[in-house]
């Protein structure tokens, strides 16, 4: 997506409709995995739970979990129009298109969809710069690697992981200029068979830490199996019960505030289309808590790149940066703009791994 249409998509649509104050609200969540998953759905669904006790009973929460992406999504979403939700939170990046095809049947409903970038009328996009929380975690895994090998083990080649893999690499390499990063693609967001044996694999090629972009615990609770030293980060969620070993910090997703504000929107009639893409500065991705096990000077100076990249003293992608092929993508002190972050679909430069076609 380039810089006009990131910005078309971002203008604000304003829907005058308000909910009338009597009536409950109907909100409805659609999950990719299981709602116990210990991350991406887990959240997702624990903060619909802490919104609707927000709003004292007066907004009613129907969720369906583990819904592929694709024609499962599409029909489920449907059946919750039909069954008379007045919002619908769509919480995985391949329900964009089913998304907007029901919206497009259903002008009354509002639509939230996680993760994308294409809005309508009555749709609207949020998404967290994980970038900047994988930033930090790279740069502990950069400071602390033994081996220089890094693993990462990678659901689907979408511009979200994309740039999450590049932070990584980036802000490790910038520490460590004897990184190397190796990436598994397992083309599922939750499979813990599949994620554990990823992460199998990328030990046993001598990474000592990995870093896991799907939705389990799988990665953390095989590297604790292993039991050769090795490390890795809470995703989406702090994943705390595997510290301190292996789970060295974690990046965390922060749902409530924004369904709450959007749910309150709706009852008010303030509703509006458009893109919301949130991070440290605003609370939608927080850094857990950093193990003694790393070094003070290391935790030290990731504190200090969280407070950088939240006061914008510090942006993760900072010239000079060159894209995978040696073509330059950013001069010297210049920063990607969020119109180039949206729709990356490139590795940096340094990183052998490559994104399937």
């Amino acid at each position: 997506m380039d810089r006009r249409t990131f910005l078309a998509a971002s203008a604000s649509l304003a829907v005058p409709c308000a909910v009338r104050a009597d009536d409950p609200v109907k909100v409805g969540l659609l999950l990719v995995g299981p709602r116990s998953d210990g991350g991406w759905s887990q959240h997702h669904y624990e903060s619909a739970k802490e919104m609707v006790a927000h709003f004292g009973g007066s907004v009613e929460l129907v969720y369906q979990e583990s819904v592929p992406e694709g024609p499962d999504a599409e029909r489920a979403m449907t059946q919750m129009a039909l069954g008379g939700a007045d919002m619908i939170f769509a919480a995985s990046f391949g329900y964009m298109d089913p998304t907007l095809r029901v919206a497009s049947k259903f002008p009354k409903v509002r639509f939230e969809h996680a993760t994308g970038y294409k809005t309508a009328e009555n749709v609207a996009v949020y998404s967290p710069r994980f970038y900047e929380g994988l930033a930090v975690m790279g740069y502990i895994a950069g400071s602390m690697s033994e081996t220089n090998k890094i693993g990462v083990v990678a659901p689907f080649p979408i511009p979200l992981v994309v740039r999450g893999i590049n932070s990584i690499f980036v802000n490790a390499h910038r520490v460590n200029p004897e990184i190397d990063i190796d990436v598994i693609w397992v083309n599922t967001w939750y499979d813990p068979a599949k994620e554990g044996d990823a992460t199998q694999a990328l030990l046993d090629q001598q990474a000592d830490f990995v870093f896991s972009l799907t939705d389990s615990t799988a990665t953390l609770a095989t590297i604790q199996r292993h039991g050769t030293g090795g490390f890795g980060f809470g995703f989406t969620s702090d994943m705390a019960t595997f510290a301190p070993d292996p789970r060295l910090s974690s990046v965390i997703t922060n749902w409530t505030p924004y369904y709450i504000e959007r749910v309150q929107s709706l009852i008010d009639g303030t509703w509006q289309s458009g893109i919301r893409w949130d991070g440290l500065a605003k609370g939608m991705i927080k850094v857990g808590d950093f193990s003694e096990v790393i070094p003070a000077s290391v935790r030290e100076g990731a504190a200090k790149m969280r407070a950088d990249i939240s006061s914008s003293t510090y942006h993760p992608f900072t010239g000079p940066l060159n894209k995978q092929d040696g073509s330059v993508w950013l001069s010297e002190g210049e920063t990607a703009n969020d119109a180039s972050l949206s729709g990356m679909s490139f590795f940096v430069e340094g990183i052998g791994s490559a994104i399937p076609g």
